[in-house]
């Protein structure tokens, strides 16, 4: 079992970058979420279209946030889930992004989390741009 757990952590990382980047078209430069710091478990600076991300590792010793933005018309959809804990999943939300100055929004998951994610963002359009991270301070 050991063994099966550590190549599942092993390919949480590639797994993560394949979905972030397969769906989605290349997004212009400039970012719509800016680097998070060492704090960040996932930074997805600048993404178009619909598309989604994986990973895990969370801390049950620190407070987790989600922080997802979106800019150049349109909204996004964003469904978040939690692996270990699918009563502290927040409910799917909406983001507007109707101009090209970034939209974003933060929600706090709390402390006592660990495990994985995942995320799944739909734009309403192909052209929508996006960005996501997931942060846990210490």
């Amino acid at each position: 079992m050991k063994k099966r757990t550590t190549a599942l952590a092993a390919l949480a990382p590639a797994l993560a970058m394949a979905l972030a980047a397969s769906p989605a078209q290349a997004a212009p430069t400039g970012e719509v979420i800016g680097y998070p710091g060492p704090d960040g478990l996932i930074w997805i600076a600048d993404q178009a279209g619909t598309s989604g991300f994986v990973s895990g590792g969370l801390s049950p010793q620190l407070d987790t946030f989600i922080t997802f933005g979106c800019a150049d018309g349109g909204s996004i959809e964003v469904s978040f889930r939690l692996q270990e804990h699918p009563d502290r999943d927040p409910a799917p939300f909406t983001v507007d992004c109707p101009g090209t100055d970034p939209t974003v929004v933060t929600l706090p998951l709390g402390t006592g989390i660990h495990g994985g994610f995942t995320a799944w963002v739909t734009a309403s359009t192909p052209t929508t741009r996006w960005g996501a991270t997931v942060t846990q301070p210490e």
